[in-house]
């Protein structure tokens, strides 16, 4: 996805990264092409891990849940049904195969 994320950055974009969980057990990372683009249009790539803002998520939540409710963010779970779905789940976090927020629903309300 990178390498397609770099060629479509604009001069002087920034991008973060976190997570990278469909990376966690390949014998052979995935290498990326296309890093020229860094140089060529001067973008920012920086890490973070979300653990280091934790204090900060009440202060995020009062910002982002009346957004939420206002349908000016919309966000995607994949939502697997049954407990016994959950090692697939797991799974398939480790292979790529969700899409957004991976759930297992236990139970519904």
């Amino acid at each position: 996805m990178l390498d397609a994320v770099l060629l479509n950055m604009k001069p002087h974009g920034r991008i973060a990264a976190c997570g990278m969980v469909s990376q966690y057990n390949l014998k052979q990372p995935e290498g990326v092409h296309n890093l020229f683009q860094i140089v060529v249009k001067r973008i920012r790539m920086e890490g973070f891990v979300a653990f280091e803002y934790y204090p900060q998520y009440p202060e995020y939540l009062e910002m982002v849940l009346p957004l939420i409710r206002e349908g000016k963010i919309v966000y995607v779970e994949d939502i697997a049904e049954g407990l016994t779905s959950g090692p697939a789940a797991l799974v398939g976090l480790f292979s790529g195969k969700n899409v957004g927020k991976q759930v297992v629903a236990v139970a519904r309300e």
